[in-house]
Formats: C-alpha cells, sequence, structure tokens
C-alpha cells in the first residue's frame, strides 16, 4: 500500500510540474515562437516559377514536345455528367477492340475546345500497345476516362457528344 501511494504521489508532483515547461524556453517546440499573419505586399511578377528560366545540361532531352498517339475506341458504352463545385465532370466508358489499351483520355475535337452550336465534342482515345494482345472479354476490354469542365467552359454548351468509332453518346441538357 506504502508503494503504490508513494508512486502516485511522486507521478502526481512530476506531472503537475510539465505546465511550467511547456512554456519555459527549455521546451524545443517554443524555440521558434508562434506563428503570425502580415501583410504580403503586392508584386506584379509575369512568369512561372515553377518554370526554369534557363536551360541545364539535360533540358535538351526534355524539350522536346511528345505528341499524342492515341486512336479513337471501337465504342463508347456510357457517358456520366455530374455536377462538381465550379463546373462538371465528363465520365465516358469505352470498349475497345482489345486488350492493353492505355493512357486513355477524352481528346477535344477542336483545337480551342469550344462548343459548335452549342455541341462540345469530344473522342474518347487510347494508345495501342506496340505488341498483339488478346481481345478477351468484354469486362477487359472497358477503359473509363474523365475530364473537368469549368462553369466558363460550359458557358453556352446546350449538348456534350462523345464519339468512338463506331458510335457516339450524347447528354443534353
Amino acid at each position: 500500500m506504502r508503494k503504490t501511494f508513494s508512486a502516485l504521489l511522486v507521478s502526481t508532483l512530476v506531472l503537475s510540474g510539465c505546465a511550467t515547461v511547456r512554456d519555459s524556453r527549455a521546451n524545443p517546440f517554443n524555440w521558434f515562437g508562434s506563428a503570425r499573419s502580415e501583410a504580403v505586399t503586392a508584386q506584379q511578377v509575369n512568369t512561372n516559377p515553377l518554370i526554369p528560366e534557363r536551360s541545364s545540361l539535360f533540358s535538351s532531352s526534355r524539350a522536346e514536345a511528345t505528341s499524342y498517339k492515341g486512336r479513337p475506341f471501337d465504342q463508347v458504352t456510357n457517358l456520366t455528367i455530374e455536377r462538381v463545385a465550379g463546373g462538371a465532370l465528363i465520365r465516358a466508358t469505352g470498349l475497345a477492340a482489345r486488350q492493353g489499351i492505355y493512357e486513355v483520355q477524352l481528346t477535344p475535337a477542336n483545337e480551342d475546345e469550344l462548343p459548335v452550336d452549342g455541341v462540345l465534342t469530344y473522342r474518347l482515345e487510347g494508345v495501342e500497345p506496340a505488341s498483339n494482345t488478346a481481345i478477351g472479354t468484354i469486362p477487359t476490354r472497358e477503359v473509363t476516362a474523365g475530364r473537368k469542365l469549368t462553369d466558363q467552359m460550359l458557358a453556352g454548351v446546350r449538348t456534350i457528344r462523345v464519339e468512338g468509332q463506331r458510335n457516339a453518346m450524347t447528354s443534353r441538357r
């Protein structure tokens, strides 16, 4: 009984002393002080800090523009448009002619991604592997791609159309 009471008394004294250590300079968490909010001065900078301004030794190998070598999918099986904050999300499911298609994306039909007569058109495309692959069952050939559109991009759009090689699916507002 005496040993447990003594241990309880000592642990109580040690824990009560922690409050003063918490606020002291001996605590390493207090060495840099608390965070403060400061006003930011406005600077007009037209460059992106993430893009390097000078070239390096290995920049020539990375500077080559890669072009997308995708081909349209055999058919589009499903098209869903969901409202999200600030716009909409287009989700298209396609069925490829064979397995192994990769880098699937919705490619805009025109360069500016602007609607033509209220219709915004995309192609469901993917890159085929270099070697021949099996045809496989339908679930192994299905692929889904998505694209987010902002409210500004949707201004004047009445219909969204996603095309494949054999069919196209549309969704109207």
